[in-house]
């Protein structure tokens, strides 16, 4: 008889985009002629960058060459991509890595959810809250969280609130933590934090030997000089932190599917018996084992992001999203709505009117203006009172979006 993961029964019955999911199809059902407008769940709309189809179109024609075929990459990714993402990406901001500190993957998703893999099942964990479900939910299928409790939070991790009363500024632990998840700019407040705020958790990392897992999937949609875009800008980094970073948001890969892992050779995790342990030399056995690696059309498209055209194409769907943000944090505003984010990142944090429950203002806005977000509390309970919602649409209807909104009052 096989027995199961017993920890996966731990989770809630689905998925929170799967029961927003639900409840639109219920309401297309009974509402068929209404015209819904979805800024809930942050997939893109605007089409690859020409530069990236010229490079994929090149990249199918070598394919259906026997003498420029490729089969089975290199699991960690092919060099040429590996090398433009060291050349662009870190280079110019002060930061040396080598080739194999680089992984290639199909997302920051996968990668953040399969990084438990290198990782004792007795590590304690400390998350910002509210926080992307999958940090959550992966410790949960490692038996990390600990049990559900009635307050919503899982007993074995510590609960770090971002709200509005601490500027969305996450309070350094009086305890230590041994992994610690940090997302910025961040999803789904859209917030950001400073080098100086960032610093601090580096230097906490680095005297409580914690480890840092830094997703940094939205960098480029910062807009502030100021703000960091890598963990590695901060000294001390490569010995405490790994950084997730992903191609979807920034180019559109979200069907594509590539991102990226940095793994510093510095970095090391200890064995119970207190024997120190590269966590590169892990990830990679892991992913030679379990990945078979990003397909090579994949990495060459990822590639010709960092060519002269393909830069100025994906800053000019940035600018497209972020000019998204902006109607729709003023049309809010408008409204009387609190709002939050929407400058340095594609997401809107918008506190919901009287102390409204996240889900009521979710079927609320669907049922009255058919708008879609996704409800706060979904992210963690110091989500409740808020929703969000992405910039991630056409123009037009993140406009008529604003009109339906502020008619509705």
């Amino acid at each position: 008889m096989a027995l199961v993961n017993e920890h996966f029964l731990k989770l809630p019955g689905s998925y929170l985009f799967s029961d927003i999911a639900k409840k639109v199809n219920t309401f297309k059902a009974t509402h068929p002629d209404q015209d819904i407008i979805r800024l809930g769940i942050g997939d893109v709309t605007q089409p690859l960058a020409p530069a990236c189809i010229e490079a994929m179109h090149k990249a199918v024609d070598e394919m259906a060459n026997k003498s420029t075929f490729r089969g089975y990459g290199p699991e960690q990714g092919y060099d040429f991509l590996t090398e433009a993402i060291i050349k662009n990406d870190y280079t110019p901001r002060g930061i040396q890595l080598s080739n194999s500190e680089v992984f290639v993957s199909d997302g920051a998703k996968s990668d953040t959810g399969n990084i438990g893999d290198i990782l004792h099942q007795d590590n304690n964990i400390g998350v910002t809250d509210p926080i992307y479900p999958v940090y959550i939910d992966s410790n949960v299928m490692g038996g990390r969280a600990g049990t559900l409790q009635e307050n919503g939070k899982w007993s074995n991790i510590v609960y770090m609130p971002c709200t509005a009363e601490n500027n969305f500024i996450p309070q350094i632990p009086d305890k230590k933590i041994d992994i610690l998840y940090l997302c910025y700019p961040n999803n789904p407040t859209g917030t950001t934090l400073s080098k100086e705020e960032l610093k601090k958790w580096v230097d906490y990392a680095l005297v409580n030997d914690t480890l840092i897992l830094f997703d940094a999937a939205y960098e480029a949609y910062i807009q502030d000089p100021s703000i960091p875009h890598s963990i590695y800008e901060i000294e001390g980094a490569k010995k405490c932190a790994i950084e997730f970073r992903s191609f979807s948001k920034t180019a559109g890969f979200t069907g594509i599917r590539c991102g990226y892992t940095v793994v510093p050779k510095e970095l090391t995790g200890t064995t119970p018996q207190g024997e120190r342990i590269s966590l590169n030399s892990l990830w990679n056995r892991r992913q030679s084992t379990k990945f078979n690696g990003t397909s090579y059309i994949t990495q060459r498209a990822a590639e010709a992001i960092y060519t002269p055209e393909g830069k100025e194409q994906i800053k000019q769907t940035i600018n497209y999203y972020m000019t998204n943000a902006r109607i729709m944090k003023d049309g809010l505003v408008a409204c009387g709505l609190q709002v939050y984010g929407g400058e340095n990142a594609p997401y809107l944090w918008v506190k919901t009117p009287k102390g409204t429950p996240s889900w009521r203002f979710f079927e609320q806005i669907l049922h009255e203006t058919h708008v879609v977000g996704t409800p706060g509390v979904g992210f963690g309970p110091s989500g409740e009172g808020y929703i969000r919602l992405t910039a991630f649409g056409e123009h037009d209807d993140c406009i008529e979006a604003m009109k339906r909104i502020k008619n509705r009052d």
